[in-house]
């Protein structure tokens, strides 16, 4: 549950009882006068922070900070490199700061998307009283993409939310050691996930820790694999920045990366973020090409280095790109989506 904040600490904030806050996003009205007007019948209030310093304070103070992405240090580096207005939407009840719904507005596809992007996963709705959750979403006007919520079954059904893409988490509690992870596939995928290791091991790799510079590596390698195909992500210099500044925010958090040389030559790096027992893979890159096999020798890196390390779980993230479902087993994500308007969105 999220930490709700009490009338000492919003005082702390210099919060004024009636701010001067965002109403309207491209003069259009942000929220729905009638529902504000109900929730406001309940003794709920609604406005809008977009000051980038107070929105730091209410999100470390609201945050439950279970996982990564609930973390100030890793969504900054979001705001650090795209620098959208953020719109912290924000819930008061006697005085007291009752939820916190933390958006930006991406105004080249003027939406409302979490604090951080599309990117951000397992979002939750820190909002006390869940009897509101509804009406807060239904006040909401503008065109606003919520995805990646990790919410009950039950829950999503009640609020009418979509199917998002599932997120895959490998617990190592199951797995005390690679080979038994390894025991869980068929004899023929087994057979193939050793051989893929022989392969790469045959050419003496060699493993290096933590050389932050192999990072302008891992974004070469990415854009040179998705020329041909629907290109990568890294062609833009603001991802490049956001995953530089995903190790330079680390201290919540920490990062780690795991590079991979064969006959002097990087052709394999990965970047993973380390936060409550949990290896989280964020990004990897690849030299496939000359070297196939060598994504599922990295895995597997990643998946011992993490049990060496006695973490809990490792957080193989959203969208399986055509192997993850056949590793893991999937864990249900759930997305909020409204038009302009209320309308249908596009």
């Amino acid at each position: 549950m999220p930490k709700i904040a009490t009338a000492e600490e919003k005082k702390e904030l210099e919060l004024e009882d009636e701010p001067p806050l965002i109403a309207r996003i491209n003069n259009e009205p942000l929220f729905d006068s009638r529902v504000l007007q109900k929730l406001k019948g309940k003794g709920v209030t609604i406005h809008v922070e977009n000051d980038i310093e107070k929105c730091h304070q209410l999100f470390c103070m609201i945050s439950p900070k279970e996982h990564l992405f609930e973390l100030w240090g890793f969504r900054n580096a979001f705001f650090v490199s795209y620098k959208y207005m953020p719109v912290f939407i924000v819930m008061e009840k006697e005085n007291r700061i009752i939820g916190l719904l933390p958006l930006w507005y991406e105004d080249d596809k003027e939406e409302l998307r979490w604090f951080g992007s599309w990117w951000q996963e397992a979002n939750r709705f820190w909002i006390d009283d869940e009897s509101i959750i509804s009406e807060v979403l239904r006040c909401i006007q503008h065109k606003t993409l919520l995805n990646a919520l990790w919410i009950e079954d039950e829950k999503a059904q009640k609020l009418n939310l979509e199917k998002d893409d599932p997120k895959y988490l490998l617990d190592l509690k199951k797995y005390p050691t690679l080979d038994a992870f390894l025991q869980k596939f068929n004899p023929k995928k087994r057979y193939n996930l050793k051989r893929d290791m022989r392969i790469i091991r045959a050419k003496n790799p060699k493993t290096i820790y933590n050389r932050y510079k192999d990072l302008e590596i891992m974004f070469d390698l990415s854009v040179k694999r998705f020329e041909k195909r629907d290109g990568s992500p890294f062609v833009m210099e603001e991802r490049r920045e956001t995953f530089r500044q995903i190790c330079e925010q680390a201290g919540e958090y920490s990062t780690k990366m795991i590079s991979t040389e064969i006959d002097g030559k990087i052709v394999g790096v990965d970047l993973i973020a380390v936060y409550n027992n949990t290896y989280y893979a964020l990004q990897g890159a690849y030299d496939l090409e000359k070297h196939p096999g060598l994504g599922n020798y990295s895995n597997l890196l990643i998946i011992e280095d993490a049990i060496r390390n006695s973490m809990q779980k490792v957080d193989f993230l959203e969208v399986s790109y055509d192997w993850k479902a056949a590793w893991f087993d999937p864990i249900p994500l759930y997305q909020y989506k409204i038009g302009p308007n209320g309308r249908e969105y596009q």
